[in-house]
């Protein structure tokens, strides 16, 4: 059973940072690229970024601001954001063909 459970999520200032983490089970991690989800809300789905074995790729949005990594020894992909802004308010899902719960990230002064 394909099982993935982010955490990290918090309430963080304009400015700050937060890292998220997906611990994921019931497959073969390294095998799988992996991508970062969110939704904001009352609006849709948005990928946010992506990871295989040639590296990231990020929504425009985020660019030059997240950093997408994974440690398959973990099997464990992380999204380390910087310079948060109340736009980026989402719940955060990472994504394999299946979804996690979720990790709230909320922007706020």
């Amino acid at each position: 059973e394909v099982q993935l459970v982010e955490s990290g999520g918090g309430l963080v200032q304009p400015g700050g940072s937060l890292r998220l983490s997906c611990a994921a089970s019931g497959f073969t991690f390294s095998s799988y690229a992996m991508s970062w989800v969110r939704q904001a809300p009352g609006k849709g789905l948005e990928w946010v970024a992506y990871i295989n074995i040639g590296g990231g790729s990020y929504a425009d949005s985020v660019k030059g601001r997240f950093t997408i990594s994974r440690d398959n020894a973990k099997n464990t992909v992380y999204l380390q954001m910087n310079m948060l802004t109340p736009a980026d308010t989402a719940v955060y899902y990472c994504w394999v063909g299946y979804w996690g719960q979720g990790t709230q990230v909320t922007v706020s002064s």
